[in-house]
């Protein structure tokens, strides 16, 4: 079992920046991916970006590179989140998302939920 919580998020005008972290924690496997997923009301969970266990290897959705920064404390299972030049169509609940394979087998664990608004 692994258990994640989060901090950061919160209200920000159109420009500004936030900071999102998550730590995990508990039976932890080298074979993983740390990451960020986003849902706005009325849209489907995405993807915003994710990097691997032990490599700083990153990848993002299109509509946050060059804004976003995702990095990780690998000794601390934790991953963090710089959003820069924040825009209103980023308002979303974010979540952060452990996943590992252990053989064969996937496991999914997620954070609780961040709110960020950008207010315009």
């Amino acid at each position: 079992q692994v258990h994640l919580v989060e901090s950061g998020g919160g209200l920000v005008e159109a420009g500004g920046s936030l900071r999102l972290s998550c730590t995990a924690s508990g039976s932890i496997f080298s074979f993983n991916f740390m990451g960020w997923y986003r849902q706005a009301p009325g849209k489907e969970r995405e993807l915003v970006a994710r990097i691997p266990g032990g490599r700083n290897t990153t990848g993002y959705v299109d509509s946050v590179k060059g804004r976003f920064t995702i990095s990780r404390d690998h000794a601390k299972n934790t991953v963090y989140l710089q959003m820069n030049s924040l825009k209103p169509e980023d308002t979303a609940v974010y979540y952060c998302n452990f996943k590992m394979w252990v053989g064969e087998r996937e496991f999914d664990y997620w954070g609780q939920g961040t709110q960020v608004t950008v207010s315009s």
